[in-house]
């Protein structure tokens, strides 16, 4: 499944990144909407869900993340929806890991 959140916040050290492997990093954007796909190995083999998937949580709740390579690179975001058939977009798409 997708969940697909609101970006709130993020530091400055996002859009520092330059390691060839970090640099989506960089497109990080307030306001922007971001897709986030939940599958193995980060998905929980008992509850089949991915940790920090904000179920339960509303629309008005904080929920924060944190980048994979760059832990300075982090914020939060609001939970948009989760979709079970996932449709992300090539661009602003991302795996919970």
């Amino acid at each position: 499944y997708c969940v697909e959140f609101k970006t709130e916040t993020l530091s400055q050290y996002c859009a520092l990144e330059n390691q060839p492997y970090a640099r989506w990093m960089q497109y990080l954007r307030e306001g922007h909407t971001v897709c986030v796909t939940c599958q193995p190995p980060a998905m929980n083999a008992n509850t089949h869900r991915c940790s920090g998937d904000g179920h339960n949580a509303d629309g008005s709740k904080i929920l924060h993340w944190e980048a994979v390579g760059n832990s300075q690179c982090q914020g939060t975001w609001k939970k948009i929806r989760q979709l079970e058939h996932c449709s992300c977009p090539l661009v602003h798409s991302f795996i919970f890991t």
